[in-house]
């Protein structure tokens, strides 16, 4: 593997090496195991968007392989004066071992892969969110052994969330079903990719429908990063679009419950229903560090 731009560049067998490496690695750092996998390798990380979670784990993760990462903000670059990225991409080839960038334009991703010669992994943009989800589904396999056959429903916004746990689901077999608005319906592309799985996948606006059966139910916020200025219409379309007892009444009784965080508590997802699943949730936040690790290992040439 050589970079991670999108969860639809994965093949099954690509995200389940990376789960288990994650599995491994994890087990080493839970039992006092030196890994240092990346020994003296440099990892750029260029944030265009803030972050909390993915900042600490990949700065973190990277010096638990024995890596250095140097953190890049757009105000450090020239890519923030105007230079173009594949003069970038070519430049910080010569430096690095590895780029993480987390912005807001897919392309920007796939440029910086096009026209450079290291390794690059996608820490967000607005169209899929790789990292969160390669989390995600370590966090359910920990939970119920397994993901082939579950159920795996998503309530809210289409977003970059959407796309990439409908794909990953889907790839590693989970059953897919999706509850949001009809305004706000996840991407083309992916969409595209899910008709080819048949009633694997169904996309609804009717939550409960989109509940029902379900084994592990995941939410994400209504207004992402850089849409603050849509926060009041959006939750307006969004209203309802909550997981709550009355969604889980619906699931199987030993549902779990994700959300990659931050969350808006009365919102998206209730108190009540976010604290009886915390322990479920912070797992999920604490695997970015395993999960990222994994990614960082399989594409930098680590041993």
């Amino acid at each position: 593997m050589k970079h991670l731009l999108k969860m639809l560049d994965l093949s099954t067998d690509e995200i389940l090496e990376i789960l288990n490496t994650a599995d491994q690695l994890k087990y080493e750092l839970k039992h006092g195991i030196p890994h240092r996998h990346l020994e003296g390798k440099t990892l750029g990380m260029i944030f265009q968007k803030s972050s909390t979670r993915t900042r600490v784990s990949f700065e973190t993760g990277i010096y638990q392989l024995g890596g250095y990462g140097l953190f890049l903000s757009s105000r450090d670059l020239q890519i923030g004066r105007g230079e173009p990225v594949e003069d970038t991409a070519r430049v910080l080839s010569r430096y690095l071992d590895g780029i993480m960038i987390r912005t807001f334009q897919q392309k920007e991703v796939e440029d910086l892969a096009s026209f450079g010669t290291l390794p690059i992994i996608n820490g967000l943009t607005d169209f899929c969110h790789p990292c969160q989800v390669l989390a995600d589904l370590m966090t359910v396999r920990e939970h119920k052994g397994y993901l082939d056959g579950l159920n795996m429903c998503y309530i809210g916004d289409g977003n970059n969330m959407a796309n990439s746990l409908i794909v990953g689901g889907l790839k590693t077999g989970m059953r897919v079903s999706i509850g949001c608005p009809d305004s706000h319906q996840p991407d083309k592309a992916v969409l595209d990719f899910a008709a080819g799985y048949g009633n694997q996948y169904r996309m609804t606006s009717n939550i409960l429908e989109a509940a029902a059966d379900a084994d592990v139910i995941f939410t994400d916020v209504w207004a992402s990063m850089g849409q603050e200025d849509e926060a009041v219409e959006r939750r307006r379309i969004f209203d309802g679009y909550q997981v709550n007892d009355k969604l889980l009444a619906v699931a199987h009784a030993d549902c779990m419950v994700q959300h990659c965080l931050p969350a808006h508590r009365g919102e998206e997802i209730t108190a009540d229903v976010f604290e009886a699943h915390a322990n479920e949730i912070f797992d999920e936040a604490e695997n970015r560090l395993h999960a990222q690790k994994a990614v960082m290992v399989l594409t930098m040439g680590g041993k």
